[in-house]
C-alpha cells in the first residue's frame, strides 16, 4: 500500500512539473513578445503573434490584461477574465493553482509582466492556462488499476501465507495428535525425524528423547512399585503366620515372647526397608541437604571397622585399611554409603579371607575410595544393574540377610549427591567397588 501511494504521487508530481514548465514556457514567449512593443504601437499587430505562440502548446489558453484591467488578448476556449478578477494581487504573483470550469480542468498561471523597456509605463497581467483533463484522466484510471492490483497481490498473498503457513504448520499438528495419545500404555510413540521439516528435526529428536526418559521413569517406577510390593509382602506374611500361629492356642510366656522377638526381627526390617526408600525418594525429588566438613577418610574407615569388627570375626573375615586422605563431605551419609560398602563386602567374603579399604589421591586432587574383597567373580551381565533398586545377584538368597537389595543404589545416590562417581569390577580375585570424589566435596 506504501508503494502503491508513493508511485501514485510521483506520477502526480511528474504530470505537475510538466505543466508548470509549459506555463512557464508560453509565459516567457508572451512576456518577450510585450517587452518588444514600442510605445504607441498598436497591441493588434501581436494578436497573430500570441496565437502563434499557442499553437505548439495543447489545448493552451492565454488572457492578457493592461494595468486598468482592460482586456489586450483572449484566445479561444477557456474565459479566463472571470479568474483574473477573481484571484487576490497576493496570488498574482506568478502562483500555479489549478482551476475548474463547468467543463475542464486547468492549471493556471498567473503572473504579472515586469516593466517594459520600451514602454515602462505600460504593465500586464497573464493568466496562462493548459487543460490537464487527460492527465486525471489517465492518472484516475492508473491508481485505479494500481489499486486494484495492490488489492489482488494482499488477497493473493493472504491465501499464499495462509496456505503455506498451514502447510508447514501440518508436522506440528502432528506432534500435537500423537502427543494427545501418549498414555501410560501409549509411551512407545515417536516421531521419525525424517519426515518433518529440516526446522523441526531437533524438536522431533527432543520429543522422541523425553518421551524415552518418560517411558523409562515409568517402567522404574512400575518396577519399584512392583518390588516394594514383593520386598513387603514377605515379612507381612510371615507376622501374619507367626501370629496365626501364637493365637492358635493357649502357649507359655516364654513361647509368646519367642514369638513376639520373632515379630520383632521382621518390623525391624520392614522399618529399615522404609527408611531406605525414603531416602532414595527425596534424594531422587530433590538434592540432599548436605552439612559438608573436611573429613579424615583414614579416621572415618577406623570408626567403621570397629562398628563391623565383631560381626567380621564372627564370619572368620578381617578388615585392613592402607592409605589416607581428606574430603570435603557430609558425615552421616559418607559413612552410610561406606558402610553399606563394607557389609556387602563382608557378607560376600569367605572365612579366613580379608576385606581391604585402600585410600588414594589422584593427580587432579580428587580422592578414591576402593573396597576390596575376594570371593566368586561376578558375571558381567549383572554388574551395570548392581546398584538398580532391589537388584540382587541370586535372588534365592534375599531371606539370608543380605537385606532388601537397596544398598548400593543408596550409596550410588550418595556418590552422586556429593558430585563423584562409583563404579564395580569383578574377576576371579575378586570384586572391587570404587569411589571417586571431588576435593571439595561439590
Amino acid at each position: 500500500m506504501v508503494f502503491g501511494w508513493v508511485i501514485g504521487n510521483a506520477m502526480e508530481k511528474h504530470f505537475e512539473a510538466g505543466d508548470v514548465a509549459e506555463l512557464n514556457v508560453i509565459a516567457g514567449a508572451v512576456e518577450e513578445g510585450l517587452n518588444s512593443v514600442p510605445p504607441g504601437a498598436d497591441l493588434d499587430t501581436l494578436q497573430q503573434r500570441f496565437a502563434d505562440i499557442l499553437v505548439g502548446h495543447h489545448r493552451a489558453s492565454l488572457y492578457i490584461t493592461a494595468d486598468g484591467g482592460q482586456p489586450v488578448y483572449a484566445s479561444p476556449g477557456a474565459d479566463l477574465s472571470a479568474l483574473t478578477q477573481s484571484v487576490g494581487p497576493a496570488v498574482r504573483g506568478g502562483s500555479v493553482h489549478r482551476w475548474t470550469d463547468a467543463q475542464h480542468s486547468y492549471r493556471v498561471l498567473i503572473r504579472h509582466t515586469g516593466e517594459n523597456r520600451l514602454n515602462p509605463q505600460r504593465r500586464y497581467t497573464l493568466t496562462i492556462a493548459v487543460q490537464t483533463d487527460y492527465h486525471l484522466r489517465f492518472l484516475g484510471h492508473f491508481l485505479k488499476t494500481l489499486w486494484l492490483m495492490i488489492a489482488g497481490s494482499i488477497a493473493i498473498m493472504t491465501l499464499m501465507g495462509w496456505i503455506a503457513v498451514r502447510r508447514g504448520h501440518a508436522p506440528l499438528r502432528d506432534i500435537v495428535r500423537k502427543i494427545r495419545r501418549i498414555s501410560a500404555s501409549e509411551l512407545n510413540t515417536r516421531l521419525a525425524p525424517a519426515s518433518v521439516p529440516r526446522e523441526l528435526v531437533d524438536l522431533a529428536v527432543s520429543f522422541n528423547e523425553m518421551l524415552q526418559r518418560v517411558d523409562e521413569a515409568f517402567h522404574r517406577l512400575s518396577d519399584f512399585n512392583a518390588d516394594i510390593a514383593h520386598e513387603l509382602r514377605t515379612p507381612i506374611t510371615n507376622l501374619m503366620t507367626q501370629t496365626q500361629v501364637g493365637v492358635s492356642r493357649a502357649r507359655t510366656v516364654e513361647q509368646y515372647r519367642e514369638i513376639l522377638y520373632s515379630n520383632m526381627e521382621e518390623y525391624e526390617r520392614m522399618a529399615q526397608m522404609v527408611s531406605d526408600m525414603l531416602f532414595l525418594a527425596q534424594t531422587d525429588s530433590s538434592p540432599h541437604k548436605r552439612d559438608d566438613a573436611e573429613l579424615d577418610l583414614a579416621k572415618e574407615v577406623r570408626a567403621l571397622f570397629d562398628y563391623y569388627e565383631g560381626w567380621a570375626d564372627e564370619r572368620g573375615v578381617s578388615l585392613a585399611l592402607q592409605g589416607s586422605a581428606r574430603v570435603n563431605a557430609d558425615r552421616p551419609m559418607l559413612q552410610r554409603a561406606l558402610g553399606n560398602l563394607l557389609s556387602n563386602a563382608i557378607r560376600h567374603t569367605a572365612a579366613g579371607e580379608t576385606v581391604r579399604v585402600l585410600l588414594d589421591v589422584a593427580p587432579d586432587g580428587s580422592v578414591d575410595i576402593r573396597v576390596e574383597n575376594p570371593g566368586v567373580a561376578i558375571a558381567p551381565q549383572h554388574l551395570p544393574k548392581l546398584f538398580d533398586r532391589f537388584y540382587r545377584v541370586d535372588p534365592s538368597r534375599q531371606r539370608e540377610g543380605s537385606g532388601a537389595g537397596l544398598g548400593l543404589a543408596i550409596v550410588k545416590s550418595i556418590v552422586e549427591a556429593h558430585g563423584g562417581t562409583i563404579g564395580v569390577v569383578s574377576s576371579a580375585e575378586g570384586t572391587r567397588f570404587q569411589i571417586r570424589l571431588p576435593r571439595n566435596g561439590s
